[in-house]
C-alpha cells in the first residue's frame, strides 16, 4: 500500500511525551475508524490515552484476523502498536533453508501502516515453531544458519519496525538456559551473537529479549536480570526486556513493580508484551471486576516505572485469544468480549490512563425495553424486546442488565449473552445488528432460578439507560 507510516519514535532508554502534532494526527485517524459504540471520541481511545502519557498500547493479530471486520475496526482505532502473532516466526519466514516467505507478515505490516500503527517484530530466535531442518543441523552449522536468518528477515523490514523480540523465552523456570538448537551449538553466547547480528541488519530497530513468568522476582527473572546485566557490561546492543504478562486472574505478582524497576535501572526499556488475564469459565461479574482491577494495576505499574514504554495485549478480543485452546476451562482473558465489545477491563485501563469512564454512550441511543417471563419450578424463559427510541440508526448494539440473584442463563436466541449470571451483556448477531430509529428487535434466553423469577430492573443500551415498559 502506498500509505506513509506515522512514526512516533521513543529514545532507546527513556520515555517521553509524544509531540502534540503527532497525537493530533493519531487522534484524527482514530476518530475516522471508531466503530459505533466502541468509544465516544478519539481522545478516549486506548492508543491516544496511552500516547498522551508517553506510552503505546498495542495488540497482536494474525493474518486470518484481517478477514474479521469487527476485529480490525477495534484494532485500527484502539491500538497504536501491532505484533504479528505467528507470521514473523521462523517456521513461517524460513520453512526451508535459505528459502524465505515474508508474504503473510507483509499483510500485517500493510494493515499496520494503513492504520498508523507501529510494529513489533516477533520473533527471530525461539526454540518453538522452529522448522525441523534447523534442529537437524550439525552444531557447527547452527551459528551460520541463525545469523543468516536474522540478517535476511531484519533487512527485509529495515526501517519499518519499532522493535524486535530478538531472542524469545531463553530460560527454563529454574533459571537455566533451555537446551535447544542454539544453546546446544553456541552455549549462552548465542544471545549476544543474535543481538549483534540484528543490530547490524537494522541499526534503528530497538532490540529486546522476551520471556514469560519473569514478571515477579523469582529464579527465572533473576536469570534474565543477570543476563541483561552481563550483556550491557559487554556492550552488546540490547535496548529492552519484554515481560509477556500472561496472568491468571488475581495473581499479579506483588513484586511486579519492583522487578520492572530493577531491570530499568540497568539502562534498558521494559515493556509488557503479551498481556492477558485468564478467567476460569464461566466468567462471573465478580471475575470480570477482578480482571478490571488486574488490568488497571498493570497500566498503573507501567506508568509508575520510568523506562516502561508500553503495553501490548495478546489478541484483540476473547474470540481470537489463544487462551481457551491452550488452557481448557479458561478464557475471557482480554479487554473485549467475543463480539468485540469493551469489558470492564477496558474501562479500568482507560481510567488508569487518565480517561473518563471508558466508552461513551452512542449519540442518539435512547431506548425502551419490555419483557415477558414464563417460569416453572426451577426454570424460566425471558423474551425481551428492545426498541430504538433515539434519532440515530444503531449499527451494532449491546444491551446490559443485571439478572436477579439465582438466575443462570443456560441458552439464548437472537443475541449472544455473557456471562451467564450477574451483570450480563446481550449483543447483536450478524443478522440483527442494525436498528433504525423506531425499530425493534427481540431476543430471549432460558435460565435456571432459585426462586426469583422477575425481569431485570434496569437496562442500558451502548451505555445509555433505557426506559422499561
Amino acid at each position: 500500500m502506498s500509505v506513509r507510516t506515522l512514526r512516533i519514535p521513543l529514545p532507546p532508554y527513556a520515555r517521553r511525551a509524544f509531540g502534540a502534532a503527532s497525537v493530533t494526527a493519531v487522534a484524527a485517524l482514530a476518530a475516522a475508524l471508531l466503530p459505533t459504540g466502541q468509544a465516544g471520541a478519539a481522545d478516549s481511545t486506548l492508543r491516544s490515552l496511552a500516547e498522551s502519557k508517553g506510552l503505546y498500547f498495542g495488540t497482536a493479530m494474525t493474518q486470518g484476523d484481517l478477514n474479521n471486520s469487527a476485529l480490525t475496526a477495534v484494532a485500527g482505532s484502539q491500538f497504536g502498536m501491532l505484533t504479528p502473532g505467528n507470521e514473523m516466526k521462523w517456521d513461517t519466514t524460513e520453512p526451508a533453508r535459505d528459502s524465505f516467505n515474508f508474504a503473510p507478515a507483509d499483510r500485517l505490516v500493510s494493515f499496520a501502516q494503513a492504520n498508523s500503527m507501529r510494529l513489533r517484530g516477533h520473533t527471530l530466535v525461539w526454540h518453538s515453531q522452529l522448522p525441523s531442518w534447523v534442529s537437524s543441523l550439525p552444531t557447527t552449522q547452527v551459528r551460520a544458519a541463525m545469523e543468516n536468518h536474522i540478517t535476511k528477515e531484519v533487512a527485509h523490514y529495515k526501517g519499518r519496525l519499532y522493535s524486535w523480540d530478538v531472542v524469545n523465552e531463553p530460560f527454563n523456570e529454574d533459571g537455566t538456559f533451555r537446551s535447544d538448537a542454539f544453546y546446544n551449538a553456541m552455549g549462552s553466547g548465542f544471545v549476544a551473537d543474535a543481538l549483534r547480528t540484528a543490530r547490524a541488519a537494522d541499526p534503528t530497530a530497538r532490540l529486546y529479549l522476551n520471556d514469560y513468568n519473569i514478571e515477579g522476582q523469582n529464579p527465572k527473572s533473576d536469570a534474565m536480570y543477570n543476563l541483561v546485566k552481563s550483556l550491557r557490561s559487554q556492550g552488546v546492543p540490547l535496548d529492552g526486556v519484554g515481560f509477556q504478562a500472561h496472568f491468571v486472574l488475581g495473581q499479579i505478582p506483588s513484586t511486579f513493580k519492583a522487578n520492572l524497576q530493577r531491570f530499568a535501572a540497568l539502562g534498558v526499556n521494559v515493556a509488557i508484551t503479551e498481556l492477558d488475564d485468564r478467567i476460569q469459565l464461566p466468567a462471573t461479574a465478580s471475575a470480570l471486576a477482578q480482571q478490571a482491577s488486574d488490568y488497571a494495576a498493570v497500566v498503573r505499574t507501567c506508568l509508575a516505572v520510568t523506562g516502561c514504554v508500553g503495553i501490548t495485549q495478546w489478541g484483540v478480543g476473547d474470540s481470537d485469544s489463544w487462551i481457551p485452546g491452550t488452557f481448557p476451562g479458561y478464557g475471557a482473558a482480554t479487554m473485549y468480549d467475543a463480539n468485540y465489545r469493551p469489558k470492564p477491563a477496558y474501562t479500568a485501563s482507560a481510567t488508569a490512563l487518565g480517561g473518563g469512564s471508558g466508552p461513551s454512550p452512542t449519540p442518539g441511543a435512547s431506548c425502551k425495553v419490555s419483557g415477558v417471563v414464563n417460569a416453572w419450578n426451577s426454570g424460566l424463559t425471558e423474551d425481551i424486546t428492545l426498541t430504538n427510541t433515539g434519532s440515530t440508526t444503531l449499527n451494532g448494539w449491546s444491551l446490559a442488565f443485571t439478572l436477579p440473584a439465582g438466575q443462570t442463563v443456560t441458552s439464548s436466541w437472537n443475541a449472544s449473552l455473557t456471562p451467564a449470571t450477574g451483570e450480563v451483556t446481550a449483543g447483536n448477531l450478524g443478522y440483527n445488528s442494525t436498528l433504525a430509529p423506531g425499530a425493534s428487535t427481540s431476543f430471549g434466553f432460558q435460565a435456571n432460578h432459585t426462586g426469583d423469577t422477575s425481569l431485570p430492573a434496569s437496562f442500558s443500551l451502548n451505555g445509555s439507560p433505557c426506559t422499561t415498559a
